[in-house]
């Protein structure tokens, strides 16, 4: 079936984890018929959570798009993952998504992950719905779910549906608040049910409600509200739609999704409620610049997601502007590059239905352009400016990580790469001061998908361990000291011999080599090997091993033997210089310092300065940002960071956040160099 953008919806599931989001969506598919049976989470056939590693561990690891067409309109749905972990799953969904639904349960109510969906959705500036799951489980409460969010985020929630009970409690079904009926279902179909008595008082308080908000939405409402006038229906959903683009109204669904409870009523919101693509009015470029979203203009398109497999590879658009047709050709204006379209495809989780255009303002996907990366913009015109792209938090949660058989590294490199087509939040790369690979992502799950995928698809086992700190060295005081290299054997010998001083210097951390000889006791053609021998001797410490930086070494005197001195024996000799006096010279070990920036709720400041404390953390400044958040600054070793995602968000609930970065090195404390020492030598045996 052909659509037009007016006819399209957009929407974006997203909520906390386990609050319910893949099984709604199941429940849209089913109740719709895009899909003969209801799959289930817990059974692992759901549509939305197809890949291997969403089928074993129970939960959603990236955002899936499906779709179902209800009073003839086409909806896009986008099932995102609750895990903090897969943030960038979301992200990419709400690039894309024209308004949003958040997901949380009748039971857990306004959680960490609503509060997290809530604040994205200001970022991006979309409207939304909050949609109350699991109404039917025991200790369910839609009423106070209803009244945290009223208490948070103001009247401008209004109920639209309501739980529907008898006498004895037992939810039977939902009530629509503005039509004033109730309806019953079995899963698959929906019919309608007398309003009980019982619920009379309960209703009327939630019809006020409704009441309230619509009569927010403008001075005359009211006036006629205060006067006691009733709205209609019509006018309800007028002024809801015409709020609910203006963000000044957030509609309150409820259901169950193994029941089919207010699935149908939700659907129906979204048709009636949500904006089409075209009420977006116009998409912004990276320069800033406002281009209008067009069904008559030239085609363009923004790839959100790649799915990248052992079978190939997939990028998943939204038309911008125009219509993408099968067979036409388009140009990547990140790389100039010309790229020809193939086959095009709906998307219905890990099935493609084939189509022949792609209307503006819809979703679709088209495989084997092998240089589009997520977040290029494809467009019919060479010229055209790209649109603005998708914004990922910074990873900082660093692993290295190895292959369990050795030789295999060049595997996991090739295997990472292909993995980070599909999912770009993540990086790595191999740290030339400790040798490790560093695999860094947005927390210990990720991580572990990661693993999971390169044993599964590349068939290559690694194995995980903390990330080295890359510590440095350096000396604190001047010494001078002779180094001699000596060794006779048949025909000519080696001899160099070299009187070298040492001494700090902050000027570079790279070694400064000068030389003062005087009366060619050291012939000139052997000062390169001489500076040689002391770079190489200086990427040791003899410490701890680690490289030793702001060394300042001066070659003043020395011999040679016309016929035994080679650069060979040269370099021996200041490798021998080096060895001798560097313990003379008051060595330290320098560890680096990050800056840390972290943002939590006021609540928990006294648990976080506690534990900067702990880390050996300075605090610099505190300050209160836009949201009421507090933002506290600080110097921290970056050796007492390792674990730091993870135990700010069990600190937080989840709720706290942060930024590091390196800022500098300096002398760690003598307990701390003491301990470096002892873990470097028993990590070479010594």
């Amino acid at each position: 079936m052909n659509y037009s953008t007016e006819n399209v919806r957009n929407v974006a599931i997203i909520g906390h984890s386990s609050n319910g989001k893949t099984s709604l969506v199941e429940s849209m598919l089913y109740m719709t018929g895009a899909v003969d049976r209801l799959g289930k989470v817990a059974d692992g056939n759901t549509v939305s959570d197809y890949d291997a590693e969403e089928i074993k561990r129970k939960i959603s690891v990236s955002a899936s798009t499906m779709y179902v067409d209800y009073n003839d309109k086409k909806i896009n749905i986008i099932d995102t993952p609750g895990f903090f972990d897969f943030a960038g799953e979301v992200m990419q969904a709400l690039r894309v998504a024209d308004a949003g639904i958040i997901v949380c349960s009748a039971k857990e109510g306004l959680n960490v992950g609503a509060e997290k969906a809530w604040r994205q959705m200001d970022i991006r500036n979309l409207p939304r719905a909050i949609y109350v799951s699991k109404i039917d489980e025991e200790h369910g409460d839609y009423n106070k779910v209803l009244a945290q969010f009223r208490e948070k985020y103001g009247p401008a929630v209004c109920p639209i549906i309501a739980p529907c009970h008898n006498d004895s409690g037992e939810i039977i079904g939902i009530v629509d608040l503005i039509g004033k009926k109730a309806y019953t279902s079995d899963g698959k179909t929906r019919s309608e049910i007398p309003i009980p008595e019982c619920m009379n008082e309960e209703l009327e308080n939630l019809y006020t409600a409704v009441n309230e908000s619509v009569a927010e939405t403008s001075e005359e409402f009211m006036d006629r509200y205060f006067a006691g006038e009733e709205f209609t229906v019509e006018e309800i959903v007028t002024s809801l739609r015409t709020s609910v683009k203006e963000h000044t109204l957030y509609p309150v669904f409820c259901g169950s999704a193994m029941h089919g409870y207010g699935t149908l009523q939700l659907l129906t919101g979204i048709v009636n409620l949500f904006p089409s693509p075209i009420d977006a009015e116009y998409e912004i470029t990276e320069d800033g610049v406002q281009i209008p979203v067009d069904s008559t203009g030239t085609p363009s398109a923004i790839v959100y997601k790649t799915i990248s497999d052992q079978y190939g590879k997939m990028s998943c658009f939204k038309v911008i502007s125009g219509s993408i047709k099968a067979d036409s050709t388009v140009y990547n204006i990140r790389t100039g590059e010309q790229e020809k379209l193939g086959r095009i495809y709906f998307l219905q989780g890990k099935k493609t239905v084939e189509t022949k255009e792609i209307c503006c303002g819809d979703i679709g996907a088209v495989s084997k352009l092998a240089s589009v990366k997520t977040g290029d913009t494809l467009c019919a015109g060479k010229n055209a400016s790209a649109v603005k792209g998708i914004t990922f938090f910074k990873p900082n949660y660093s692993m290295a990580i190895a292959p369990k058989t050795k030789g295999q590294d060049d595997k996991v490199a090739a295997g990472l790469a292909k993995l980070a087509e599909e999912d770009v939040t993540f990086t790595y790369a191999t740290n030339p001061e400790t040798k490790q690979m560093i695999l860094t992502a947005n927390g210990d799950i990720q991580i572990d998908v990661l693993c999971a995928r390169l044993k599964s698809r590349f068939g290559v086992d690694v194995e995980l361990s903390p990330a080295k700190v890359a510590y440095r060295e350096k000396i604190r005081k001047k010494v001078e000291v002779q180094g001699r290299h000596k060794k006779q054997s048949g025909g000519h010998g080696q001899f160099g011999d070299v009187w070298i001083r040492f001494e700090p210097q902050d000027e570079s951390d790279d070694l400064i080599f000068n030389e003062e000889v005087f009366g060619g006791s050291v012939p000139k053609n052997f000062f390169p090997a001489v500076e040689k021998g002391l770079r190489e001797s200086a990427s040791k410490g003899v410490l701890a091993g680690y490289p030793m930086v702001g060394l300042k070494a001066t070659l003043y005197d020395g011999s040679y033997h016309p016929v035994d001195s080679s650069e060979m024996a040269f370099k021996m000799a200041a490798a021998a210089a080096y060895k001798a006096g560097i313990p003379n010279a008051n060595p330290v070990i320098l560890e680096p310092i990050g800056y840390l920036k972290v943002t939590i709720p006021d609540v928990y400041m006294g648990d976080i300065m506690s534990d900067l404390s702990k880390r050996r953390g300075s605090p610099m400044g505190m300050s209160v940002d836009k949201d009421g958040n507090q933002v506290v600054e600080a110097e921290v070793p970056m050796g007492e960071m390792s674990t730091y995602l993870i135990d700010l968000r069990s600190m937080t609930q989840g709720r706290g956040s942060f930024e590091f970065k390196f800022e500098r090195y300096e002398e760690a404390p003598a307990p701390v160099q003491s301990k470096i020492i002892e873990e470097a030598k028993n990590a070479f045996g010594e």
